[in-house]
């Protein structure tokens, strides 16, 4: 049986998958490709404690802007979107899920 698509050729999107799964893999890259910033603003609220909220505006706008430039590019969508789909297309071929793949199997038993 094929699955249903919206336009000839894409694939069916649940709305769980449009508004949960892709957004997430967007949040993990958009995280690792701004990790500077990341790492700025944690040592900078690490190193103020309660007073974080004062003296830490400027790495936490650098952090907000690097994410929501991620999060607001359509090509960046269709990246995490094109990740998602060949995870699960893996998972319904092979029934491997993604935290498996890096998964070893035991050398001696």
């Amino acid at each position: 049986m094929e699955p249903a698509s919206s336009v000839e050729g894409e694939p069916h999107l649940r709305h769980v998958e449009k508004d949960i799964l892709i957004p997430k893999i967007m949040r993990e890259k958009a995280r690792e490709l701004c990790s500077e910033k990341v790492d700025a603003f944690t040592k900078c609220c690490k190193e103020t404690g309660f007073l974080m909220v004062v003296k830490c505006r400027e790495e936490n706008a650098a952090l907000k802007e690097c994410l929501t430039a991620y999060y607001t590019n359509p090509a960046f969508y269709e990246e995490c979107k094109a990740q998602y789909l060949k995870q699960r297309e893996d998972f319904r071929t092979k029934g491997i899920r993604p935290a498996q793949k890096d998964r070893r199997l035991p050398t001696s038993m």
